[in-house]
């Protein structure tokens, strides 16, 4: 079947580079979160994993900061999606094992898991320093 609107695929590398920036915008939230105002119950959680819990939050919450920022200016965006992929993915395991501990929903984490995984296979797509080989 043919496209109804053929001449909007000439702006198809402008999608990643929406995703980018909305995903990079997100994680810099999380992490910031993380830091700040829910320190308290990520410290909780992660001390019951292991017994340095605060190190494990700042390296967690340090990665999604960087890796967001990495995201929105399009600088080793596969290897930023990759990383930032296996965080979402750890707190959608965590979201449908627990669900009253994260405030965040099942599909909001599951929607973020879908946009990391989709950088990492399309790429940064326009206006980054990322090159298409």
């Amino acid at each position: 079947m043919l496209n109804v609107f053929p001449n909007l695929l000439d702006f198809s590398l402008l999608a990643p580079v929406i995703l980018r920036i909305v995903a990079g915008l997100i994680f810099i939230d999380l992490g910031y979160l993380k830091l700040r105002k829910e320190k308290a119950r990520w410290a909780t959680l992660y001390n019951s994993f292991l017994f340095q819990g605060n190190l494990l939050l700042l390296i967690i919450a340090t990665i999604e900061i960087v890796g967001g920022i990495m995201l929105i200016i399009g600088l080793y965006t596969q290897i930023a999606a990759l990383l930032l992929s296996i965080l979402t993915f750890m707190n959608v395991s965590v979201e449908f094992r627990e669900p009253s501990f994260i405030r965040r929903d099942f599909v909001f984490y599951l929607m973020l898991l879908v946009i990391t995984l989709s950088l990492l296979v399309t790429g940064a797509g326009l206006f980054a320093f990322d090159l298409p080989l």
